[in-house]
């Protein structure tokens, strides 16, 4: 028995330590794909602003909790927080499934992205297995006696807590967006020969009477009048594909609105591409930035500022011929680029190298190589 209880908790703690140093990666993916909830759930507004400190938080805690577990320690208190746990993301999965609103769950970040359905069997798993050692917690002792344990969890705390601040300034260790280095844009953005892709419906919710009422564009009630409150809209999904591109929505313009994606990714010489969702503290790099480009001009290199803060771009750097600004939306930025600002040195659509603003001396040392 107690070696039944030992590979249980096995189990349990390497997949909670997996999936919190996955997201520790990339604690900024955890917080986007938390506001994508919070938006299906009508409540971004009031809580974007402290997903990424939730998402930190929740990173250390699931590590924290897969130590604790594998070693023995307090599992009358561990217990208790991973059987909450394991019902909280239960739900949140089972939701994404049911209601078809989250594509990914997010479970274990971008670099093992599972589907509604095996994120909710996934949970489901954990569940069961949590429950047997909820049940038999008082007969779980840890090995280790004090003050072995404690220094363990603080020394867990501690590197878990350093990695989410480094890749936080430093792009993620593990790159595993379709934006990373040796990939393709315009690749990217293709959907594979042959497949399918999802088919989604337009579904609007209305109150009437009181009641929640759903429908899609091309069935409206015979008796749809200004009695009918709008609620919410989405897209439901129909018919799930085989296949869809790694990038979407991305579009590169001009400051007059031209689409110029195309002939700025099929560039064939070499050339910078800044990617900078905001320039809100644009004082920290900006005089990094103009030696890049000055640098960049000695090599017959176009640099090219991708931003979704034209208001404050224009007047920023409107009068710089060497410079030109690009408009992306914000969203696509953040994905792209997950340190703002991030430097990407590109060839056509290839992605040759990628840096964040403060790995700026390793861009230079990049452009320098460069014949």
């Amino acid at each position: 028995m107690k070696r039944r209880f030992l590979v249980i908790r096995w189990i349990v703690g390497l997949l909670f330590i997996f999936s919190g140093l996955i997201k520790a990666n990339d604690p900024l993916g955890l917080s986007y794909k938390m506001q994508e909830f919070f938006g299906a759930w009508g409540l971004n507004g009031s809580l974007n602003d402290y997903t990424l400190a939730l998402s930190l938080i929740m990173n250390v805690f699931e590590v924290l909790a897969g130590v604790a577990v594998i070693i023995g320690w307090r599992m009358k208190l561990f217990s208790w927080l991973l059987l909450l746990l394991i019902i909280f993301f239960t739900f949140l999965t089972g939701y994404a499934l049911l209601s078809g609103k989250i594509k990914t769950c997010g479970c274990f970040g971008d670099c093992l992205p599972l589907t509604p359905l095996e994120s909710f069997l996934k949970d489901l798993f954990l569940l069961l297995l949590i429950l047997v050692l909820f049940v038999n917690k008082n007969r779980i002792v840890s090995s280790l006696s004090s003050p072995v344990p404690q220094a363990l969890l603080i020394i867990c705390i501690a590197a878990v807590s350093w990695l989410q601040w480094y890749v936080q300034k430093h792009l993620p260790v593990l790159d595993c967006l379709p934006y990373k280095p040796g990939r393709n844009i315009v690749e990217e953005m293709k959907v594979p020969a042959g497949a399918v892709p999802d088919s989604f419906a337009i579904t609007f919710k209305y109150k009437k009477n009181g009641k929640i009422v759903e429908f899609g564009e091309s069935n409206f009630p015979a008796d749809f009048d200004s009695t009918y409150q709008y609620v919410d809209r989405y897209d439901k999904l129909v018919k799930k594909g085989n296949a869809a591109a790694k990038i979407v929505d991305f579009s590169l313009q001009t400051l007059n609105g031209a689409d110029t994606t195309i002939p700025i990714l099929n560039q064939g010489n070499n050339y910078i591409m800044l990617f900078a969702k905001d320039l809100s503290h644009l004082d920290d790099w900006k005089k990094d930035m103009m030696d890049v480009q000055a640098l960049a001009k000695t090599k017959e290199i176009p640099f090219f500022l991708v931003t979704g803060d034209k208001d404050r771009a224009v007047p920023a750097f409107g009068n710089n011929p060497d410079l030109h600004i690009l408009v992306c939306d914000g969203t696509v930025i953040k994905t792209a680029a997950r340190v703002n600002p991030t430097y990407f040195l590109m060839q056509q659509g290839n992605i040759k190298g990628k840096w964040s603003y403060a790995d700026v001396e390793d861009a230079k040392k990049a452009l320098m190589q460069l014949k």
